[in-house]
This record gives C-alpha cells, structure tokens and sequence, in this order.
C-alpha cells in the first residue's frame, strides 16, 4: 500500500475504510502510509496474538515527537462491525465500573487502528470469549527491564536465568525484545489464576540467586545497574505490548520474537533492535517464532502450573 495520495477510501474485508493524512510523518521520515502499510502485511503474524485480547491502543495523532494517549475506551465513532468487549474498571480514571474495549480480531480492524495512528497496540494476558465472558490468564510475561547503566545486553543474561529457572519447573519460555531497552519472556500455560502468584515467586527466587544482576522489588532506586524482573504485568488489569507491535521511538522499532540463538550471540544492543522491514523480512525467512503462545498445534506448550 503507498502512502500516496493523502487521502483515499480502501475495502477490506468487505469494509469501507477512509484513510486519511497519509503522507503525515509518526515518525522522522516514516509516514502513517507507511505505518498502515506495515500494519497490512505483518497482519497474519500479528492478528492471531490479538485476537480475543481486549487491546489498549497507545495512539500519536502528531506522531512520536507531539503527545500520546492510551485508549482503553472504544471512541464513540467506531464502525458498528468493529467488536468491542465490556471489561470490569474498578477505580477508572474515567469514573466508571467497566469501559468498552476494542478486540482487534481482523484485518480490517487492525487497518482502522492503524489509521488513527494507534502505533503502540498492547493486550492483556487473558481473552475474552464469544459471549463476553472473561477467561483466566494463559500467558505468563516477564519484563525484563534494565535500570541505567545496564542495558538489553544485562537483560540478555537475565532472561537465559530465568529459562534456566523455569525449565527446572517444567515450563518452556519464548522471548522477544521490547521494542525499547528490555526483553519479555512469555510462558504459554493452561488457563489459570494463579499465573500472578507463580510469576512474582520466580522473579523473587531469581533475584534471591543473583542480587548482584537482578532486583524484582518494584522501587526505581534499587533499579540502577541491575535487571528488573517486573512480574506485575501478570496482573489482569496491566497488558504488555503485543508481538509485532510498534514501539513510540526515535525511528521505527518493532516488539520482535527473537531465539535463544540469536541473544545468546548478540554482541550489542543493535543486534536486538529491529525495525519494520526487518520484522517483515524475518517473519517471511522464519515465520512466526511465538507460534507456541497459541496454542492448539501438535507439540501444545500450555503446561500447567506446578
């Protein structure tokens, strides 16, 4: 799709999408054309790790360098044919019990995302069902968020501890980078409210092991030089950005699965930064390398927690 002209009407999936300010710069030389653009094409990777997710959109109307806003709320303009899921919000900012959010199931609502400029797509760690009903979490995340002056290469070290870890419970972890300085680890599981427990009691034995790399209290002033091991995202009310996602940034970075490979060889920071076309490339070359968060194939890695 070209980000020419500025303005122009597509179908997609028997949708009328109006998309407008094109040429429009989200990031320094990146325009929305092209943010839509990736979008399309990264969509049959992406979609799946929405789909049924209740999605918090992080949009930039004037791009990464104007100001910024989650959206939880579905805008009083949304198409009718767009789902949305009612989610309990006790103590919203907004005042109110339960907010209507967006599900971001198709392609055609993945594009009119994209066209209000939701750069940042994040979701929570459970789903929704067809009826409305809220399942138990069947994700586990860890954030792996370095404290200056450690950097992703310090969260590197981290994330293969905690595979060590996790693998002497039984489970199997899949990695990805932030988009930003850090690393998520996710661990596919059966559907269960005990995923907060269980991530908080491993970030703790974790740093309880190596104090002099790791830190999984939330204070900021214990941060500095270490690795946050953030557990709290397990929470159902927090989300974490979704594979595939792009990041707000000085040029455009994407949240990109990576393998155990490829970070134990990392000799920098760069080599754990990817941008768009470099996603789309990886993803033709390998497909998508957290296909086991899925579920339902052959060799299903949803264990149950021990």
């Amino acid at each position: 799709m070209s980000p020419e002209p500025q303005k122009q009407t597509v179908h997609v999936d028997g949708h009328a999408l109006s998309l407008s300010n094109l040429r429009k710069e989200l990031y320094p030389g990146f325009a929305k054309g092209e943010v839509i653009d990736y979008y399309v094409r990264i969509a049959p990777a992406l979609l799946p790790h929405l789909r049924d997710r209740p999605a918090t959109r992080k949009r930039f109307p004037d791009g990464v360098d104007g100001g910024s806003f989650f959206e939880k709320n579905a805008p009083s303009h949304t198409p009718e044919w767009v789902r949305r899921a009612t989610v309990p919000t006790p103590g919203s900012s907004r005042g109110r019990d339960s907010l209507d959010f967006v599900v971001i199931d198709d392609l055609a609502t993945l594009v009119w995302c994209a066209n209000l400029a939701a750069l940042e797509l994040h979701v929570p760690q459970w789903k929704v069902g067809p009826r409305g009903a809220l399942h138990p979490p069947d994700l586990i995340v860890f954030d792996l968020d370095p404290g200056p002056p450690a950097t992703i290469m310090d969260a590197r070290k981290v994330a293969v501890l905690l595979r060590d870890l996790l693998d002497e419970d039984g489970l199997a972890c899949h990695a990805k980078t932030s988009g930003k300085k850090g690393l998520h680890l996710y661990v596919p599981v059966e559907e269960t409210d005990r995923t907060s427990e269980y991530a908080k009691r491993a970030a703790q034995r974790l740093a309880a092991d190596h104090p002099d790399l790791v830190v999984a209290k939330m204070g900021r002033d214990l941060r500095k030089g270490k690795v946050f091991v953030d557990w709290s995202q397990n929470s159902p009310s927090k989300t974490t950005v979704a594979p595939y996602s792009l990041r707000a940034a000085p040029r455009p970075s994407v949240s990109t699965p990576v393998t155990w490979d490829e970070l134990e060889a990392a000799g920098s920071a760069e080599d754990l930064v990817f941008g768009p076309a470099d996603v789309l490339a990886r993803v033709e070359r390998d497909g998508d390398l957290l296909k086991p968060l899925l579920g339902g194939g052959p060799a299903d890695e949803h264990h149950r927690l021990p």
